[in-house]
């Protein structure tokens, strides 16, 4: 069972780490967009226990989500109530990339930043175009993703790993009371395989333990086993899943 209290610190850490451009308030629910730019910022997401959805609150997700030209969509968390996610199935959301909420310890005895790693305060444009090129197809868009991240008001650090060959992978770290959340972690794509995203992670974690956290998070979808190993290896352990659940329509 999942331990929703850690659930919740890490989920409200998360709404503030990757903000999203509109906010709106419904009972339990705070529907957030951002011009489709990722899930976590263009969907409904919930901090209360047992929050719940009748069908009149699907409804005006629907019809927020058609004004922002995005797919309605539910971030289902243990902190839901267990019958949303049946309910939602039976007006037709499908369920699309689950994706697991993983945490660590900062020990103190643990590995310094690489030193190919350097951070800024804050992202720079090309920083941004660099980021987007590696991930490529839906999150390629630069401008999108600017305006999130230049949303961002807790302590972050944009991290870039640089060898002989130039600029290679790319990730931020944004700390808040205690965590460190870990997100938009990518390598370039031919560089791939060789150990950038490993000494990355561990530097996001360093940077992270100096700014006074004590646990990094991240949130890893829970088909890429590659990644999840990485993670495990460095002492990541699953909190939660997540389950999105998502109106597609032709």
């Amino acid at each position: 069972m999942a331990d929703l209290v850690l659930t919740r610190a890490i989920e409200e850490r998360t709404l503030n780490a990757w903000p999203a451009i509109e906010t709106l308030i419904a009972g339990d629910w705070m529907l957030r967009f951002a011009n489709g730019y990722s899930k976590r910022a263009n969907s409904a997401s919930t901090l209360a226990p047992g929050a719940a959805m009748d069908d009149a609150a699907i409804d005006w997700l629907i019809a927020r989500s058609d004004d922002w030209n995005v797919p309605p969509t539910v971030r289902l968390t243990p902190l839901c109530a267990p019958g949303l996610d049946a309910r939602l199935e039976r007006r037709g959301f499908a369920a699309i990339e689950p994706t697991f909420g993983m945490i660590a310890p900062l020990d103190a005895g643990a590995p310094a930043a690489d030193a190919r790693v350097r951070f800024a305060p804050r992202a720079e444009a090309d920083w941004m175009a660099a980021n987007a090129a590696a991930y490529g197809g839906v999150k390629a868009d630069a401008a999108k993703l600017a305006a999130i991240l230049s949303r961002i008001r807790p302590k972050a650090a944009f991290a870039t790993l640089s060898d002989e060959g130039g600029p290679a992978a790319w990730g931020i770290a944004v700390a808040e009371r205690g965590y460190v959340g870990l997100q938009d972690i990518t390598v370039a794509p031919a560089r791939r395989g060789g150990g950038l995203g490993r000494a990355l992670v561990v530097s996001l974690m360093a940077w992270g333990r100096d700014a006074g956290a004590q646990r990094a998070y991240l949130h890893v979808a829970a088909t890429n086993e590659p990644a999840r190993a990485l993670y495990r290896s460095l002492g990541f352990v699953d909190v939660y899943r997540i389950t999105h659940r998502a109106l597609i329509r032709d």
